[in-house]
């Protein structure tokens, strides 16, 4: 077999993850990547996250976003998720909840590594297996501007029990985020596949105040 090769981002600064796809014997290329952090062939792409930047991003709802567009470039997306159970701050329904809306709702692959050796012990298998079928690294995707609307089915997307599906009827019923964070149970409940308990749960996370505690 041919000289097992990995494109990585050029902002990755993971140096044991580098430093050790290098010394497995893996020809290391860096590019400012469209979307993901390892292209490992032309159908697959890794995007790494640590427990912290998985929970960081869920907040934010850059998780997403980021999926969104790796699943539109490449035919095997995979999320790398790093780091042991314990380091969770969020609640475990919650962590669930998303890891389950990665897959369910954009099709992208959630692999474990418990630390940034055995992430490079599974980026290098991959790779091998990949390349071993005639698969070369290529990037693919493109960053994009997000219009408006997409913007606002994202932010309702990372509410828990919220994929990209309800969010859009949400706000295609309710025109804008504003009115969807006004309306009442009993209006929420009148979107398809929106019951009592998952309109309660909406409007009470809408409409709670924020308390450091929970934060």
């Amino acid at each position: 077999m041919d000289e097992i090769k990995i494109i990585a981002d050029n902002r990755e600064r993971n140096l044991d993850i580098l430093e050790g796809l290098s010394g497995s014997g893996i020809l290391l290329s860096f590019a400012q990547l469209p979307v993901g952090d390892y292209v490992l062939s032309e159908r697959m792409c890794v995007e790494r996250k640590t427990v912290r930047d998985f929970e960081s991003s869920i907040i934010s709802a850059r998780l997403f976003d980021q999926l969104e567009r790796l699943g539109g470039a490449y035919g095997k997306p995979i999320l790398l998720l790093e780091g042991d159970d314990s380091e969770f701050t969020m609640g475990r329904n919650v962590i669930l909840g998303a890891i389950i809306s990665v897959y369910s709702d954009y099709n992208v692959q959630v692999i474990r590594s418990k630390d940034s050796k055995e992430t490079v012990s599974v980026l290098a298998r991959l790779a091998e297996r990949e390349q071993g079928e005639k698969r070369v690294p290529r990037m693919l995707g493109s960053k994009r501007a997000f219009t408006n609307s997409q913007w606002q089915v994202l932010i309702l997307s990372s509410i828990p029990g919220i994929g990209p599906k309800l969010a859009k009827s949400l706000i295609s019923r309710f025109k804008t985020i504003k009115n969807v964070v006004s309306a009442e149970p009993d209006e929420l409940m009148k979107v398809d596949k929106i019951g009592e308990k998952k309109a309660e749960k909406i409007y009470e996370i809408l409409n709670a105040e924020f308390s450091e505690s929970d934060g």
